[in-house]
């Protein structure tokens, strides 16, 4: 907690210190403090980011990329953005500051106030390579949270920079590569073949644990493995999203495994959802004779 939220609850500065100097309040940085116990999870460490960098202060480049799940990173040092004026570095944070954030750019994740994913990927631009701002890209499209008007619209907000000019780029080369859904099937089930999976069943129709029919892309009834392909960039709501997440759910219920590639995955990344297919095949091949018990000699 910031000491202006713990003056809200009616302490003084005497006050905090004395808990601090007890143990009931431990500092994290300068006026700002963990309640209870020193240890933080990895949001409280992000929060407390924020926290010690003001109001205008959110989370925002690799750090946000790391709370949005788009891609994983072991930097010890929280990425925070701030709107215009002047701010002095502070140990462990890194401070971005911003003339180009707008409220579109900013919204609020589990407590903690963050760039949007769209504004995310831009400033991913300036600060990773290549390749990495693709692997942040796919993966939002995975978990549905890939918006390419949100996307064109923070490009223009953000201006030229190096973040825009290169995510423009990526996007440019990702929409080369969109598939027909035919085409995407043809693809993957070369990739099947190829990893010397069995055939699977297309677009497959079955019944889910609630009465629901759902129609699965690529479904190995045996293996109990459903494969949902997505051949574009996707705009899904938050609506679609929960509904895409309760079907998981759901197959999952019924003991199969959901597993969702890119269509950029299946063009261009063909060795990996090779080893993937086969990883998750084996897995369920074993887990079946498991539960078969030895056979007699």
């Amino acid at each position: 907690m910031a000491l202006r939220q713990l003056a809200s609850l009616g302490l003084s500065r005497a006050a905090v210190s004395k808990r601090a100097r007890v143990g009931r309040l431990h500092r994290v940085h300068r006026g700002i403090y963990a309640v209870g116990r020193p240890g933080l999870t990895a949001n409280g460490r992000r929060m407390a980011a924020v926290l010690a960098c003001g109001l205008r202060a959110l989370l925002s480049h690799r750090s946000a990329a790391g709370l949005w799940a788009l891609l994983a990173t072991s930097r010890a040092v929280i990425e925070v953005s701030v709107s215009g004026g002047a701010l002095r570095q502070r140990d462990g944070i890194y401070v971005h500051r911003s003339c180009t954030l707008t409220a579109e750019d900013i919204t609020t994740v589990d407590g903690i106030p963050c760039t949007t994913v769209a504004r995310t990927l831009v400033d991913l631009g300036d600060v990773v390579n290549r390749r990495q701002l693709e692997l942040a890209v796919e993966q939002a499209e995975v978990l549905r949270l890939f918006d390419r008007r949100a996307i064109d619209e923070a490009i223009a907000r953000a201006g030229p920079r190096r973040g825009s000019a290169l995510l423009t780029s990526v996007l440019e080369e990702s929409s080369g590569m969109t598939l027909t859904e035919s085409e995407l099937e043809e693809r993957f089930l070369q990739l099947c073949r190829d990893a010397g999976l069995p055939e699977p069943e297309v677009n497959a129709w079955m019944t889910l644990p609630d009465g629901t029919p759902a129609k699965i892309d690529f479904l190995w009834r045996e293996q109990r493995l459903a494969v949902e392909t997505d051949g574009h960039a996707l705009h899904r709501t938050r609506q679609s999203r929960e509904r895409d997440a309760r079907r998981d759910q759901l197959l999952r219920i019924a003991g199969f495994e959901p597993v969702r590639f890119t269509g950029r995955q299946v063009a261009r990344e063909r060795e990996w959802v090779k080893r993937a297919l086969l990883a998750l095949a084996c897995r369920a091949d074993d887990e079946r004779s498991g539960r078969a018990g030895p056979q007699a000699a």
